[in-house]
């Protein structure tokens, strides 16, 4: 068969399977309509920050400047402090938040009776639909040094107040706690299906040989989680430097500015408030640069390791 034979045997044949599956192929359009109006063609934007952008000339006829912005960006006072903050808050979030969900899957997993599991379920899930609005709203009542829940007691028991909420110090913890109350519960989905699939002869027979909860869950369990866990850690470590802007947003002030201001907030204020849109855009696409770098050296460790990695 000659190539132009094998072409059309190629064609034919994708034809055939298109048609078998074009409910999925229908399914497929709301998502892909999705990323390419919301995620790809707003990546045109980022033309911005190789020029001087005008408002008033546009993107197409804003004068082009190059790398100026990058340059800028880097050589300016506030480079190394949004790293410093940000790869802090980064680095607190992967050591306390990313093992909370699956020390929790591990606890409901050795859960017997399915009612008491679903209700404890439902109950960790709730926090995740509360927005961080609300969040920061039940933070200010328990911390705030006026008449805060927190502050309240400690003027009882040890006749002293403690500004959680301003001093720079108290900051970090107080977001990683946010964190780990909103959504460890909610984490623990993706880990609990897989546990769902393991095959429970395997338990039967570690209870036969003597195998107490802690070596099954070592040796049987958590096995089960490896590949789920490298998969949520190379994400993970893409998103390093996304700290998430509405939470911190909400919980900064004048106060503690020092350790709050990261990427997310530092483009809001110069993009938006300030008007910088050009210096704004080429911080934002450093950003992204870097967790791109990340999650593709992510990857290759994992494979490196003999995983399978995410592609």
């Amino acid at each position: 068969m000659d190539d132009s034979n094998k072409i059309e045997a190629k064609k034919k044949s994708f034809a055939v399977y298109f048609y078998r599956h074009r409910w999925l192929y229908f399914m497929l359009i709301p998502g892909a309509l999705y990323f390419i109006i919301f995620r790809y063609i707003p990546m045109f934007g980022l033309t911005m920050a190789f020029q001087q952008y005008n408002p008033f000339s546009g993107i197409f006829h804003s004068k082009f400047v190059g790398l100026a912005q990058f340059k800028a960006f880097f050589a300016g006072g506030d480079f190394f402090m949004l790293l410093k903050n940000t790869l802090w808050l980064s680095f607190l979030s992967l050591i306390f938040y990313f093992p909370a969900p699956i020390i929790l899957s591990l606890l409901l997993n050795e859960v017997k009776s399915h009612f008491f599991k679903r209700t404890i379920q439902t109950c960790i899930y709730i926090p995740h639909f509360i927005s961080w609005v609300i969040v920061a709203s039940i933070t200010y009542t328990l911390f705030n040094v006026t008449d805060g829940a927190v502050n309240q007691a400690l003027l009882v028991f040890f006749d002293k107040t403690v500004n959680f909420l301003g001093l720079p110090e108290y900051f970090r913890p107080m977001i990683i706690g946010q964190q780990i109350w909103k959504e460890t519960g909610y984490g623990t989905i993706v880990y609990l299906a897989a546990l769902s699939g393991v095959d429970t002869s395997l338990y039967e027979a570690a209870r036969v040989d003597g195998a107490g909860r802690w070596r099954i869950m070592w040796n049987i369990t958590l096995p089960a989680l490896k590949s789920v866990i490298i998969v949520m850690l190379i994400l993970r470590v893409g998103s390093i430097l996304n700290t998430g802007f509405e939470q911190i947003f909400l919980l900064r002030n004048s106060l503690n500015m020092s350790v709050a201001e990261v990427y997310d907030t530092y483009v809001y204020q110069r993009g938006i408030l300030n008007s910088q849109y050009s210096y704004s855009a080429a911080a934002g696409l450093f950003k992204s640069l870097v967790s791109m770098f990340m999650v593709l050296g992510a990857n290759w460790a994992a494979k490196k390791a003999g995983e399978s990695g995410i592609y």
